[in-house]
């Protein structure tokens, strides 16, 4: 069963502060020496899933977990998509000693790994392989394989963060509401009926990191 972040924990957050939480959360990560790996090979991701605060088990009441947003990048024309909303919740995700929370960020490497962003909810793990990205300067990655990279920012520093077995689920409530009517993630990141032009920051973020900017 997925665990959310609780009441008390972001019961104030709206779509479009998650949108903006994401913007700043993708700067943080791009600006660094350290994630050098992240931003070479974000021109070839399918998608990049950003949650802003991941809250560990434990620090508040019932349960852990975060809320993000899923982008995801046209190959043919290097746009990149509108958001679409999910959470992101497990008993327990390997923070280090310590730390309370985590800024993550996710690259989708294979279509596969993409597509089970298009259902309602997904295992990482077990429908999908996940693994840590490279992190530091001059990594090469090579010999590292999944559908998903994971990376992790916390207390200061850039790690890779176990992910395994942790679940994302489709928020519907925030999709409605960010696009004004009941919406999947098929409609916003594969048929594009749906836009809201309060992502362009972010969307152009993306843009200027892949090109190392």
């Amino acid at each position: 069963m997925l665990s959310t972040v609780p009441a008390g924990a972001g019961e104030d957050l709206k779509p479009q502060i998650l949108v903006d939480q994401a913007l700043l959360t993708l700067n943080n990560f791009v600006k660094t020496e350290d994630m050098e790996w992240f931003r070479s090979n974000l021109k070839y991701s399918k998608g990049v899933f950003i949650v802003p605060q991941l809250l560990k088990a434990g620090f508040i009441f019932g349960g852990s977990g975060g809320r993000g947003v899923l982008l995801t990048r046209d190959p043919k024309t290097g746009q990149w998509s509108q958001p679409a909303f999910y959470s992101l919740g497990s008993a327990s995700f390997g923070l280090q000693i310590g730390a309370e929370a985590a800024e993550v960020i996710m690259q989708i490497r294979t279509q596969r790994g993409l597509e089970l962003f298009y259902g309602t909810d997904f295992k990482l793990g077990g429908d999908t392989s996940v693994a840590v990205g490279p992190v530091g300067r001059g990594v090469s990655g090579k010999g590292v394989t999944a559908d998903i990279y994971s990376f992790s920012r916390s207390q200061g520093a850039y790690a890779g963060i176990s992910l395994d077995g942790s679940m994302i689920k489709v928020n519907d409530e925030f999709n409605r509401d960010y696009y004004g009517k009941p919406v999947r993630p098929v409609d916003i990141l594969v048929k594009k009926d749906v836009s809201n032009p309060g992502s362009a920051r972010l969307r152009k973020a993306l843009a200027k990191a892949e090109k190392g900017r």
